[in-house]
């Protein structure tokens, strides 16, 4: 019996924590800004140029034997391609709706 008590302890906690819910993702959700998309874009390519430049460093160091590691080289290098792929990702769905609302007939 004393099992059973326990499983009824953790409904009611399960069903506290799920009665919070809908308010934490309606939190969680994005609010509009009044950022401008291309503000947007251009400090994304900049931080993607910053994350580069570091990972340039790194290879640079790891070349000329300064103290530099491989696994720090190539987290930096790894960092700034998937950076750099993401920003490209975003550039090339901003240009297919762009293609697709020029393409649309009224």
């Amino acid at each position: 019996m004393n099992g059973i008590q326990s499983i009824g302890s953790i409904a009611t906690t399960a069903a506290s924590l799920t009665s919070g819910l809908p308010s934490a993702v309606s939190n969680a959700t994005p609010q509009s800004s009044s950022t401008p998309f291309g503000d947007l874009m251009n400090d994304a390519v900049g931080s993607v140029n910053n994350l580069e430049t570091q990972a340039k460093g790194a290879v640079d160091g790891l070349m000329s034997g300064t103290g530099v590691d491989v696994h720090q080289a190539m987290i930096a290098t790894q960092k700034a391609d998937m950076a750099f792929e993401m920003v490209l990702a975003v550039r090339n769905k901003a240009v297919a709706a762009y293609q697709s609302v020029m393409g649309m007939q009224f």
